[in-house]
């Protein structure tokens, strides 16, 4: 198979960039980052369902989240939803394949030469390093895998629902408003996996809620945030595809 239509190579385009974000998500996430202190301001210290000192700690994997679901609104305004959902299961079983491939090579014996390193001044054991970095815990890796699965059937269906009621126009809504209700869901659904089920955390409902909302509404400022983005890359594509092959797209990814 060649990709010689505009069509074609549009969707080897966004599909590539859907996978490798989805993928890079789980594995830059293991950073937890203040948003606060990257900003340079003073942590907000919330009390929230009686969960004291909540700040703005988020994984590194919200970085390429909101490009996820820019992604996932961009091909199922062009494609439809069995596109998105082709995508959306494919790249489950790749993240699936990565971990399996990761924790092989954490398996493998490491090099004498390679084990202690200096780098900037720090003496590291690479190993350790290697498996603390790579070596999420099952829970995390199931719970982030179902909460994308699920976040992304959500997205679909709503994306739709919306465009059902506004037809062509209001972009903004149908793919912002799918991405906020997405995006909760997933926010709940892995920390709810990861932490509340999982006997080694134990945590209280209480707990999972307080997190999930101040993660939730990072994501939330952020999907809105990205809404001219979302009408650049659209502009860019129906540049790339012309207005009236652009149209016929949209109007047969709606059926």
């Amino acid at each position: 198979m060649t990709f010689k239509t505009k069509e074609s190579r549009l969707l080897l385009v966004l599909g590539s960039f859907f996978v490798a974000n989805a993928i890079l998500s789980e594995f830059i996430g293991v950073k937890i980052f203040t948003v606060e202190g990257t900003l340079g301001i003073k942590q907000f210290d919330i009390n929230l369902l009686g969960v004291p000192n909540l700040s703005f700690n988020m994984s590194a994997g919200v970085l390429t989240w909101p490009l996820i679901f820019i992604m996932t609104d961009i091909i199922n305004e062009y494609f439809g939803v069995r596109q998105v959902r082709f995508l959306s299961i494919l790249t489950a079983v790749l993240i699936s394949y990565a971990f399996v491939i990761v924790g092989a090579a954490m398996k493998l014996t490491p090099s004498d030469f390679w084990v202690n390193q200096n780098i900037q001044g720090h003496q590291l054991n690479m190993n350790a390093a290697f498996a603390g970095i790579f070596g999420q815990g099952m829970w995390i890796i199931v719970g982030s895998i179902i909460a994308f699965l699920v976040g992304q059937i959500a997205d679909v269906l709503i994306f739709h629902k919306i465009k059902k009621v506004t037809g062509d126009k209001a972009l903004w809504l149908r793919a912002t408003g799918s991405t906020v209700v997405s995006q909760c869901i997933d926010s709940f659904v892995v920390i709810f996996i990861a932490f509340y089920l999982n006997p080694q955390y134990n945590w209280s409902w209480q707990m999972v809620a307080a997190i999930g909302l101040v993660n939730y509404t990072y994501k939330f400022v952020v999907a809105i945030l990205m809404t001219p983005i979302l009408y650049l890359v659209h502009g860019i594509i129906d540049g790339y595809l012309g207005k009236d092959l652009a149209q016929r797209m949209i109007k047969m990814a709606g059926r």
